[in-house]
Protein backbone atom coordinates (compact mmCIF):
# COMPACT_ATOMS: atom_id res chain seq x y z
CA UNK A 1 0.00 0.00 0.00
CA UNK A 2 1.29 3.46 -1.10
CA UNK A 3 2.51 5.99 1.92
CA UNK A 4 0.33 8.72 2.40
CA UNK A 5 1.70 11.89 1.16
CA UNK A 6 3.90 14.33 4.34
CA UNK A 7 1.73 16.70 5.46
CA UNK A 8 4.14 20.41 5.97
CA UNK A 9 4.28 21.71 8.62
CA UNK A 10 5.45 25.10 9.93
CA UNK A 11 8.10 26.76 12.29
CA UNK A 12 5.71 26.86 14.94
CA UNK A 13 3.97 23.20 15.22
CA UNK A 14 4.34 22.02 18.41
CA UNK A 15 6.15 18.41 16.91
CA UNK A 16 9.19 20.20 15.83
CA UNK A 17 9.65 22.13 19.03
CA UNK A 18 9.03 19.16 21.11
CA UNK A 19 11.36 17.57 19.28
CA UNK A 20 14.53 20.34 19.46
CA UNK A 21 14.15 20.56 23.11
CA UNK A 22 14.09 16.75 23.70
CA UNK A 23 16.56 16.44 21.16
CA UNK A 24 18.89 19.44 23.31
CA UNK A 25 18.38 18.03 26.85
CA UNK A 26 19.50 14.26 25.25
CA UNK A 27 22.81 16.45 23.94
CA UNK A 28 23.64 17.42 27.33
CA UNK A 29 23.05 13.83 28.83
CA UNK A 30 25.54 12.56 26.30
CA UNK A 31 27.92 15.53 27.15
CA UNK A 32 27.57 14.23 31.08
CA UNK A 33 29.60 11.15 29.76
CA UNK A 34 31.89 12.78 26.58
CA UNK A 35 35.45 11.92 27.84
CA UNK A 36 34.76 10.29 31.05
CA UNK A 37 35.05 7.12 30.14
CA UNK A 38 31.60 5.25 29.84
CA UNK A 39 30.69 1.93 29.80
CA UNK A 40 30.99 -0.12 26.51
CA UNK A 41 29.35 -3.21 25.10
CA UNK A 42 29.61 -4.38 21.53
CA UNK A 43 26.29 -5.12 19.91
CA UNK A 44 26.10 -7.66 17.04
CA UNK A 45 28.65 -7.02 14.05
CA UNK A 46 30.82 -5.52 16.82
CA UNK A 47 29.45 -1.87 16.57
CA UNK A 48 29.65 -0.52 20.56
CA UNK A 49 27.13 1.31 22.42
CA UNK A 50 27.67 3.05 25.56
CA UNK A 51 25.89 4.04 28.64
CA UNK A 52 25.43 7.27 26.81
CA UNK A 53 23.95 6.06 23.48
CA UNK A 54 21.34 3.81 26.17
CA UNK A 55 20.87 7.25 28.35
CA UNK A 56 20.26 9.77 25.49
CA UNK A 57 17.86 6.62 23.95
CA UNK A 58 15.90 6.38 27.11
CA UNK A 59 15.14 10.25 27.30
CA UNK A 60 14.49 10.89 23.93
CA UNK A 61 11.64 8.02 23.75
CA UNK A 62 9.89 8.95 27.31
CA UNK A 63 9.60 12.43 26.20
CA UNK A 64 8.62 12.25 22.50
CA UNK A 65 6.35 9.32 22.92
CA UNK A 66 5.46 10.50 26.41
CA UNK A 67 3.27 13.88 24.21
CA UNK A 68 2.97 11.88 21.04
CA UNK A 69 2.11 7.73 22.61
CA UNK A 70 0.31 7.54 18.94
CA UNK A 71 3.79 7.89 17.01
CA UNK A 72 5.90 5.58 15.72
CA UNK A 73 8.93 4.81 17.17
CA UNK A 74 12.44 3.89 15.46
CA UNK A 75 15.99 4.32 17.38
CA UNK A 76 19.39 2.62 16.50
CA UNK A 77 19.40 1.48 20.30
CA UNK A 78 15.49 0.32 20.48
CA UNK A 79 15.52 -2.99 19.81
CA UNK A 80 11.11 -2.70 18.28
CA UNK A 81 10.44 -0.76 15.59
CA UNK A 82 6.60 0.62 15.41
CA UNK A 83 7.45 3.21 12.91
CA UNK A 84 5.13 0.62 10.52
CA UNK A 85 2.21 -0.46 13.30
CA UNK A 86 1.79 2.87 14.05
CA UNK A 87 -0.17 6.59 12.88
CA UNK A 88 1.28 8.13 9.80
CA UNK A 89 3.55 9.91 11.68
CA UNK A 90 7.06 8.51 13.11
CA UNK A 91 9.97 9.76 15.46
CA UNK A 92 13.48 8.23 14.09
CA UNK A 93 16.06 9.01 16.23
CA UNK A 94 19.59 7.97 16.32
CA UNK A 95 21.26 9.27 20.42
CA UNK A 96 24.42 9.68 19.79
CA UNK A 97 25.36 9.12 15.60
CA UNK A 98 29.29 8.50 15.69
CA UNK A 99 29.78 6.75 18.96
CA UNK A 100 33.11 5.46 17.66
CA UNK A 101 34.12 9.07 17.62
CA UNK A 102 32.49 9.59 20.53
CA UNK A 103 34.12 7.11 22.30
CA UNK A 104 37.29 8.24 21.00
CA UNK A 105 37.10 11.83 22.11
CA UNK A 106 36.28 13.29 18.65
CA UNK A 107 34.05 15.61 19.27
CA UNK A 108 32.17 15.41 15.36
CA UNK A 109 29.21 12.98 16.71
CA UNK A 110 25.56 14.49 17.20
CA UNK A 111 21.72 13.50 18.39
CA UNK A 112 19.76 12.57 15.20
CA UNK A 113 16.08 12.96 15.77
CA UNK A 114 13.38 13.11 12.98
CA UNK A 115 10.11 13.21 12.15
CA UNK A 116 8.82 11.46 9.74
CA UNK A 117 5.59 10.73 7.76
CA UNK A 118 4.98 9.20 4.25
CA UNK A 119 8.62 8.17 3.76
CA UNK A 120 9.97 11.54 4.23
CA UNK A 121 11.30 13.84 6.65
CA UNK A 122 8.65 16.71 8.23
CA UNK A 123 11.45 18.25 10.58
CA UNK A 124 15.34 17.31 11.73
CA UNK A 125 17.54 18.59 14.48
CA UNK A 126 21.31 17.28 14.41
CA UNK A 127 22.08 18.36 18.11
CA UNK A 128 26.15 18.67 18.37
CA UNK A 129 27.17 19.74 21.75
CA UNK A 130 30.74 19.02 21.82
CA UNK A 131 31.17 21.38 18.95
CA UNK A 132 28.32 23.71 19.58
CA UNK A 133 26.55 23.46 16.65
CA UNK A 134 22.68 22.95 16.17
CA UNK A 135 21.21 21.94 12.52
CA UNK A 136 17.30 22.12 12.23
CA UNK A 137 15.31 22.12 9.10
CA UNK A 138 11.48 22.24 8.50
CA UNK A 139 10.67 20.77 4.82
CA UNK A 140 9.69 23.58 2.87
CA UNK A 141 10.56 26.38 5.36
CA UNK A 142 14.51 26.04 5.28
CA UNK A 143 17.49 24.86 7.08
CA UNK A 144 19.62 26.56 10.09
CA UNK A 145 22.91 26.48 12.05
CA UNK A 146 22.60 27.90 15.62
CA UNK A 147 19.62 30.18 14.13
CA UNK A 148 21.46 31.32 10.49
CA UNK A 149 19.77 30.14 7.34
CA UNK A 150 22.41 27.53 5.35
CA UNK A 151 22.52 27.27 2.06
CA UNK A 152 25.47 24.89 -0.11
CA UNK A 153 27.75 25.75 -2.39
CA UNK A 154 25.78 25.16 -5.67
CA UNK A 155 28.74 25.67 -7.83
CA UNK A 156 32.01 24.76 -6.12
CA UNK A 157 35.69 25.86 -7.22
CA UNK A 158 38.26 23.10 -7.72
CA UNK A 159 39.85 21.30 -6.46
CA UNK A 160 36.28 19.43 -4.77
CA UNK A 161 36.51 18.03 -1.14
CA UNK A 162 34.77 15.13 -1.32
CA UNK A 163 34.31 12.62 1.44
CA UNK A 164 33.27 8.56 1.51
CA UNK A 165 34.98 5.67 0.74
CA UNK A 166 38.01 5.26 -1.43
CA UNK A 167 36.59 2.77 -3.73
CA UNK A 168 33.33 4.50 -4.37
CA UNK A 169 35.34 8.17 -4.90
CA UNK A 170 37.69 6.49 -7.59
CA UNK A 171 35.22 5.57 -9.95
CA UNK A 172 34.71 9.03 -10.93
CA UNK A 173 35.49 10.36 -14.24
CA UNK A 174 39.24 11.03 -14.34
CA UNK A 175 39.09 13.97 -15.15
CA UNK A 176 36.96 14.95 -12.23
CA UNK A 177 38.97 12.16 -9.96
CA UNK A 178 41.94 14.89 -10.41
CA UNK A 179 39.73 17.37 -9.54
CA UNK A 180 38.96 15.94 -6.12
CA UNK A 181 40.70 16.13 -2.78
CA UNK A 182 39.75 13.56 -0.39
CA UNK A 183 39.07 14.62 3.34
CA UNK A 184 39.52 12.86 6.33
CA UNK A 185 36.65 10.41 7.72
CA UNK A 186 34.37 11.78 9.45
CA UNK A 187 32.86 9.45 12.05
CA UNK A 188 29.31 10.86 12.17
CA UNK A 189 27.28 10.29 8.48
CA UNK A 190 24.68 12.67 9.91
CA UNK A 191 27.36 15.14 10.77
CA UNK A 192 29.32 14.62 7.47
CA UNK A 193 26.07 15.32 5.66
CA UNK A 194 25.75 18.69 7.62
CA UNK A 195 29.18 19.81 6.43
CA UNK A 196 27.82 19.57 2.88
CA UNK A 197 24.86 21.28 3.51
CA UNK A 198 26.79 24.24 4.84
CA UNK A 199 29.68 24.29 2.40
CA UNK A 200 32.54 22.55 4.18
CA UNK A 201 32.15 19.92 2.26
CA UNK A 202 31.26 19.85 -1.22
CA UNK A 203 29.98 16.30 -1.83
CA UNK A 204 30.16 12.52 0.27
CA UNK A 205 29.30 9.24 -0.76
CA UNK A 206 27.75 7.03 1.79
CA UNK A 207 28.65 3.16 1.78
CA UNK A 208 25.87 1.05 1.49
CA UNK A 209 24.09 -0.08 4.58
CA UNK A 210 23.05 3.34 6.47
CA UNK A 211 20.06 3.09 7.78
CA UNK A 212 17.21 5.27 8.60
CA UNK A 213 17.99 6.88 12.05
CA UNK A 214 21.51 7.75 10.24
CA UNK A 215 19.94 10.03 7.44
CA UNK A 216 16.59 10.76 8.66
CA UNK A 217 17.37 14.55 9.81
CA UNK A 218 20.66 14.78 8.39
CA UNK A 219 18.63 14.54 4.82
CA UNK A 220 15.76 17.02 5.05
CA UNK A 221 18.40 19.30 6.39
CA UNK A 222 20.64 19.12 3.11
CA UNK A 223 17.65 19.06 1.09
CA UNK A 224 16.23 22.66 2.51
CA UNK A 225 19.92 24.08 2.19
CA UNK A 226 19.86 23.35 -1.76
CA UNK A 227 21.21 19.79 -1.92
CA UNK A 228 20.13 16.11 -2.24
CA UNK A 229 21.04 12.57 -0.96
CA UNK A 230 20.41 9.91 -3.86
CA UNK A 231 20.68 6.73 -4.69
CA UNK A 232 21.84 5.14 -8.05
CA UNK A 233 18.44 5.82 -9.33
CA UNK A 234 18.69 9.05 -8.68
CA UNK A 235 16.20 9.62 -6.16
CA UNK A 236 16.25 10.20 -2.40
CA UNK A 237 15.49 7.04 0.08
CA UNK A 238 12.43 7.06 1.23
CA UNK A 239 12.12 6.04 5.29
CA UNK A 240 10.10 3.86 7.65
CA UNK A 241 9.83 1.24 5.21
CA UNK A 242 9.96 -2.62 6.03
CA UNK A 243 14.23 -2.24 5.80
CA UNK A 244 15.89 0.68 7.52
CA UNK A 245 18.77 -0.20 5.22
CA UNK A 246 19.90 1.57 2.05
CA UNK A 247 22.00 0.92 -0.48
CA UNK A 248 25.01 3.50 -1.39
CA UNK A 249 24.49 6.99 -1.57
CA UNK A 250 25.73 9.99 -2.67
CA UNK A 251 25.09 13.93 -1.14
CA UNK A 252 26.15 17.43 -2.91
CA UNK A 253 24.42 19.19 -5.52
CA UNK A 254 24.68 20.52 -8.98
CA UNK A 255 27.04 18.83 -11.73
CA UNK A 256 29.14 16.99 -9.27
CA UNK A 257 26.11 15.27 -7.28
CA UNK A 258 25.33 13.95 -11.15
CA UNK A 259 28.65 12.54 -11.12
CA UNK A 260 28.80 11.43 -7.72
CA UNK A 261 25.45 9.40 -8.52
CA UNK A 262 26.66 7.98 -12.10
CA UNK A 263 29.46 6.34 -10.50
CA UNK A 264 27.06 4.95 -7.60
CA UNK A 265 25.17 2.75 -10.77
CA UNK A 266 28.92 1.85 -11.82
CA UNK A 267 29.46 0.58 -8.37
CA UNK A 268 26.18 -0.89 -7.46
CA UNK A 269 26.80 -2.62 -10.63
CA UNK A 270 30.30 -4.07 -9.61
CA UNK A 271 28.77 -5.68 -6.51
CA UNK A 272 26.16 -7.19 -8.36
Amino acid sequence: MQAPEAQLIGLNDPDFQLMREAAREAGRIAMRYFGENPQVWLKQGASPVSEADYAADKFLRQTLLGVRPAYGWLSEETEESTVRSAGPRSFIVDPIDGTRGFLAGDKRWCVSAALVEGGKTLAGVLECPATGETFEAVRGCGAWLNGTRIKVLQNPIAPFSLGGPKAMVNLLPPHLLQQTRAVAHVPSLAYRLALVAIGKLNATFVKPDAQDWDIAAAMLILEEAGGALLGADGMPPMLGEESARHNALAAGSGTLLDALVKALGEYQGSRN
